[in-house]
């Protein structure tokens, strides 16, 4: 029978696979599992492993922060597992947003993709502005400081400032992802390249001043912390007034919930899928292994860093380059510095990547302006698309300081985790006959208990990101409610609806 009318219309996945062949909207299929597990290490080694080691050993717990790494990446691999399923049954662009269309219903797949619009678009900014801060530390080292108007929000100067070093930084990466997949897969290769190869480093030559004495208590002693009031508090205390733990076994679960975030960005292969030439093979192996590498070096990391300084004194903005200044290693700390600066260039693109793709997905349904899917007739790519949201991002990178509006990107991630999961088991009832090249084990066991897991990390996010959250998602109701569901490609009748 046909599925439910209206806004909870499905898209048949037939019809999805069928458009990526259209002459207008087609992308270059270029794209190899190693390119796909590059793309995946170069988005998620970013600042996660170079700031929150320090930030949740220091307050949460300790030298078992490592057992932390452990938990969330263990959280991250079930909601993977349903991304690999996914993909690999659904190889086109869109990633959460396609997936949702084809199980939940337009009205879902567009709050999904609108919310994939902001998780990205603000995660490519804030990155950018971090970036910015390595590269002008930089600067100042070299005795060539930018003038404080050029700084950006925060800068010294006070009154306008305008952050240059990140505006320039996403034009860049945006003008690269323009030009093609290939050439962006060959840049994310070299910079991935020298990424390791410093967290190698940190591996490597920290271990040899790893004191016994710094892991003693390795799980500290556990402590209730103050809990936070107002809009600052999480939604577990302003509903249920409950304060998460500190050190102790439970400050292992609280450390994993923020070190969560520093796994962000391996869904982003899934949105590659449509230039994958195989992605019925290489879309899983992409996501895994990029999980599965990244998981153990950031295992190794907390493990070194915490053994070469007492997590007390670690450092929350720079732990790593810090630890090294701690052990009277200068030349280290300064080249762990260049590989933070390096590290966060390639999470700036691909997260700019996947932005543009799920926009130009949403465009080719019709949900946004067609215009937005329009290929460039050389390159390939959705460069109208590419380059409007790329010039935004750069615009909100410049003017603005995101530091408040990061954990956006947090609730963001983790409500398509669930959309995710939830849509494995709905496809797997409504579609069985579907050929699958990777299937998620235990379902639907594993993808409940994947989404138990996001939404408790949700429930640990402030009343104040959940309210902005709440408001980006009525502003695109409203937009949906206004100019998509009129312009819906499926809703006019022009493709055919899911058969259940």
């Amino acid at each position: 029978m046909r599925s439910s009318s209206g806004v909870f219309r499905t898209k048949s996945i037939e019809q999805s696979i069928k458009d990526t062949e259209e002459p207008e909207h087609r992308l270059k299929k270029s794209l190899s599992a190693l390119d796909l597990t590059v793309f995946g290490v170069g988005v998620i080694i970013g600042s996660g492993i170079f700031v929150l080691t320090g930030t949740a050993a220091k307050d949460y717990a300790g030298p078992a922060v490592t057992i932390s790494f452990i938990v969330a990446g263990i959280v991250c691999a079930l909601a993977a597992l349903c991304y690999a399923e996914f993909a690999s049954t659904v190889p086109v662009a869109g990633s959460a947003y396609t997936f949702s269309y084809a199980s939940l219903g337009e009205l879902p797949a567009w709050i999904i993709g609108w919310d994939l619009v902001l998780e990205l678009a603000l995660g490519a900014a804030t990155v950018a502005v971090g970036w910015s801060g390595y590269a002008q530390s930089l600067l100042d080292t070299w005795g060539i400081p930018l003038p404080a108007a050029l700084q950006g929000p925060g800068g010294d100067g006070g009154g306008f400032s305008f952050n240059i070093a990140a505006f320039l930084l996403i034009c860049v990466v945006t003008a690269i992802l323009v030009i093609g997949m290939k050439l962006s897969a060959y840049v994310t290769s070299v910079v991935v390249a020298i990424k390791v190869f410093v967290v190698l480093i940190v591996i490597a030559v920290g271990a040899f001043f790893i004191k016994g004495s710094n892991y003693d208590p390795f799980v500290p002693e556990a402590k209730s912390p103050e809990g936070g009031s107002g809009l600052d508090a999480t939604l577990l205390e302003g509903i249920f007034g409950y304060t998460p733990t500190v050190y102790g076994v439970m400050g292992i679960f609280t450390a994993a919930a923020v070190v969560f975030f520093a796994y962000i960005g391996f869904d982003v292969v899934a949105t590659a899928a449509e230039e994958t030439v195989d992605p019925k093979r290489d879309v899983p192996r992409g996501i895994l292994g990029s999980l599965a590498i990244c998981t153990t070096l950031y295992v190794a990391v907390a493990l070194v860093v915490t053994g070469m300084q007492k997590y007390s004194e670690l450092s929350s903005d720079a732990p790593l380059a810090d630890a090294f200044k701690a052990v009277d290693q200068p030349f280290w700390a300064g080249l762990i510095s260049f590989g933070a600066i390096v590290g966060l260039t390639t999470v700036c693109m691909i997260l700019l990547l996947g932005q543009s793709r799920v926009f130009f997905a949403m465009s080719r349904d019709g949900l946004l302006p067609r215009v937005f899917s329009e290929v460039h007739p050389r390159f390939r790519t959705p460069y109208r698309s590419t380059i409007i949201l790329g010039l935004a991002s750069a615009l909100l990178a410049g003017f603005v300081s995101l530091d408040e509006l990061a954990t956006l990107v947090n609730i963001g991630t983790l409500f398509a985790f669930v959309v995710v999961s939830l849509g494995v088991i709905i496809l797997r009832r409504t579609r069985p006959d579907l050929p699958r090249g990777f299937r998620a084990p235990f379902v639907p066991v594993l993808p409940v208990v994947s989404v138990a897991a996001s939404v408790w990390l949700m429930l640990n996010l402030s009343v104040e990101t959940w309210l902005r959250f709440a408001i980006w998602m009525a502003l695109g109701i409203v937009i949906y409610a206004v100019y998509g569901r009129k312009h819906s490609r499926l809703g006019a009748g022009q493709l055919p609806e899911q058969r259940t």
